[in-house]
C-alpha cells in the first residue's frame, strides 16, 4: 500500500508492506523500517489517503518510538524450510548477524538478528518446515 502523508507541512512518502508478514516492512521516503506489531505497544490509528487523492484534514504528528530491540524471539516472517542455522545456544551476536537461513518457494531468506544479544535458545534444525509466525530463535535478556 502507497500513501502520500503530510504531517505539519512536511509531506512523506510511505509504503507499508505486507499486514501479515513479521516483521512489517515500512519504507518511509526510501529509508526501509521494520516494524513488529506484537510489541504490546499501543498502536494509534490515523487516516491516509492515496498518493492520487488531496489529504482532505490536516493529520496530526503521531510521535512514538518502536523498541525493535525489546523484542526476544525472533519469528520465521514467511513459511518455508530452514536451510541453514547459523547459531546455537550461548552465541553471541550483533545487529544484522546472520541466525538463519530459510527457503521460500525456491528462495533463499537470510533471517538476520535486529538487536544483537545472546542466543537462549534455537528452536529450529535444518530440513524442518515453518509456518509464518514460528519461533525460531530467542534472546537470553
Amino acid at each position: 500500500m502507497k500513501f502520500r502523508v503530510t504531517i505539519e507541512d512536511q509531506t512523506y512518502d510511505v509504503e507499508v508492506g505486507n499486514l501479515q508478514a513479521r516483521p512489517v516492512m515500512v519504507t518511509v521516503d526510501g529509508e526501509n523500517f521494520s516494524v513488529w506489531p506484537e510489541s504490546g505497544e499501543t498502536h494509534t490509528a490515523a487516516t491516509a489517503s492515496t498518493a492520487s487523492e488531496p489529504c482532505p484534514a490536516p493529520v496530526q504528528p503521531v510521535i512514538r518510538t518502536v523498541e525493535v530491540s525489546a523484542s526476544k524471539v525472533v519469528l520465521a516472517p514467511i513459511p518455508g524450510t530452514i536451510v541453514g542455522v547459523s547459531v546455537k545456544p550461548g552465541d553471541s551476536v550483533q545487529v544484522g548477524q546472520e541466525l538463519c537461513t530459510l527457503e521460500a518457494m525456491k528462495m533463499k531468506n537470510a533471517i538476520r538478528a535486529i538487536r544483537a544479544g545472546t542466543i537462549a535458545k534455537v528452536f529450529i534444525a535444518n530440513g524442518d518446515s515453518v509456518k509464518h509466525g514460528q519461533p525460531l530463535v530467542e534472546f537470553t535478556d
